[in-house]
């Protein structure tokens, strides 16, 4: 049975009532209460008591939150002054700013972003470099961007827990859906591709928030000749100011048999694309073209040049986690997780990683169990908490020397980051700062919220349920009650 706690003085005094806010939110959802997850606990104080906690210590899908333990992990580990370096280089001679060779960018650990690559190519304009007559060479390049098929905001229930993704795979039957605003009742609803033969039931209303959510449906009536062709249900309420944002990434069902239903292109900026563009857009120019190799072509040592041209771009811890947190860059998360491997486990990366944040894990008070991480960024099904662990390792974290810089890194409710466009009218606007978790079963807030009071509390809020995305409205609910009566 469901229970809700509400702080009286001392942890977890007798049961009381849902406040009635709470209680509206959750009923309005139309998902049974066992679905969601709360714990409340004030920053200040030992033992101070919870807020409020409802089903706290079960174990519920965390989705991107668990970026939050893979951040907290290297804060710690690695320490907020770590650097990841890559390093780029010429494989010819430069004269008077012009390459007679290929620039070749050897990948770091960590990746990069493009506000990153496009900084770094100015830094190589100020060096010296300003034309490449032959190609740029991205070797083992990892490109941290959001519109990569792997940053999408549902992932696949069928997936293996420890797989990380391949874009040829990912998008095998995929389907992008896009909402826009219109003048009109219902918001401009957008399949890539759109198969012939599927059917979209757009329930998108205008105005009140920028939610929305897409769902095949599985009780379509039979016609004489066979089974109703695919609907995809979109519902939800969008405005204005949401503009075109992608809004699901989903897959047309196993039944389906449109003769459109063939593995569809990348819906992805490709990388050689992106890194041209950046380039041409410091002023540079580029007489070949992008090639991306998983093989190294050319080692620095075998360039033919008694001082070859070389340029080394540095990106810091924080710099990353902002990155990870903020736009919740799932590829990010899973190259930082990787970069925590150490040890006699480092031959299998990922197993290493594994063993180090749950050793860490231990170290923060936590019981093997209450926190699990998998792959770093909340793609894997295997990545489950308890709301209680959680909010107990955000008390840690706020008590941190890194502190700040993880603070820093988090979206602020109705202001930046995946929470720009949630909460922006109501006491939480500007002082909740969370991370956001979406799966198409799961939605998650988790992180720190100021209340009119001036106290800050850790917060963790879960829905695991197959209609998640319908309680979305519930947990900013949730969030702006605590914000109000913190």
């Amino acid at each position: 049975m469901a229970t809700l706690w509400l702080g009286l003085g001392i942890a977890r005094a007798a049961e009381q009532p849902l406040p009635s806010g709470v209680a509206a939110a959750l009923r309005g959802s139309g998902l049974p209460l066992k679905s969601f997850g709360f714990h409340v606990q004030p920053v200040e104080g030992d033992a101070a008591a919870a807020l409020a906690s409802l089903n706290s210590e079960q174990p519920f899908l965390l989705a991107s939150t668990a970026k939050l333990v893979t951040s907290l992990a290297a804060l710690e580990l690695l320490g907020p002054a770590h650097r990841w370096r890559t390093e780029a280089f010429a494989t010819g001679p430069v004269v008077n700013g012009r390459l007679a060779g290929n620039l070749v960018i050897v990948g770091g650990a960590a990746g990069l972003t493009p506000a990153e690559l496009g900084r770094w190519f100015r830094q190589m304009r100020a060096e010296g470099l300003t034309e490449i007559s032959g190609h740029i060479v991205l070797e083992r390049v990892s490109l941290l961007h959001e519109l990569h098929p792997a940053q999408a905001a549902t992932t696949r229930a069928e997936r293996a827990p420890a797989e990380f993704v391949d874009s040829a795979d990912y998008n095998k039957r995929a389907i992008v859906v896009t909402a826009a605003p219109t003048r009109g009742a219902r918001a401009t609803v957008r399949l890539t591709p759109h198969p012939a033969g599927v059917t979209v039931v757009n329930e998108v209303t205008m105005g009140g928030g920028c939610a929305a959510w897409a769902r095949w449906r599985s009780d379509a009536p039979s016609t004489r000749g066979g089974a109703l062709p695919p609907q995809l249900w979109v519902s939800g309420r969008w405005d204005t100011s949401c503009g075109r944002r992608q809004i699901a990434f989903v897959r047309l069902p196993a039944s389906a048999t449109l003769a459109a239903a063939q593995p569809a292109p990348p819906v992805t900026l490709s990388s050689p694309r992106l890194v041209a563009t950046l380039w041409a857009q410091t002023g540079g120019t580029l007489r070949g073209k992008v090639i991306e190799t998983q093989h190294r072509r050319a080692r620095l040592g075998e360039i033919d040049a008694e001082e070859p041209w070389v340029s080394e771009a540095s990106t810091a811890l924080p710099e990353l986690i902002r990155e990870i947190n903020k736009t919740s860059n799932n590829i990010a998360a899973r190259s930082l997780l990787l970069s925590l491997a150490s040890g006699p486990s480092s031959n299998t990366p990922l197993l290493g990683a594994q063993t180090r944040v749950n050793a860490w894990l231990r170290t923060q008070g936590l019981a093997d169990g209450d926190i699990r991480i998998d792959v770093g960024s909340g793609q894997s099904r295997n990545e489950r908490g308890k709301p209680r662990a959680m909010v107990q390792l955000l008390l840690n974290a706020w008590r941190g020397v890194a502190s700040k810089v993880f603070v820093d890194s988090l979206p602020i409710a109705g202001v930046d980051g995946t929470l720009a466009h949630r909460m922006r009218s109501g006491l939480a606007a500007g002082h909740a700062h969370l991370k956001t978790g979406t799966l198409r079963d799961t939605r998650a807030l988790a992180g720190y919220v100021r209340a009119k009071s001036g106290k800050v509390y850790a917060v963790a809020a879960i829905v695991n349920h197959p209609l998640a995305a319908r309680a979305t409205p519930t947990l900013d609910a949730f969030i702006e009650w605590v914000a109000k009566n913190g």
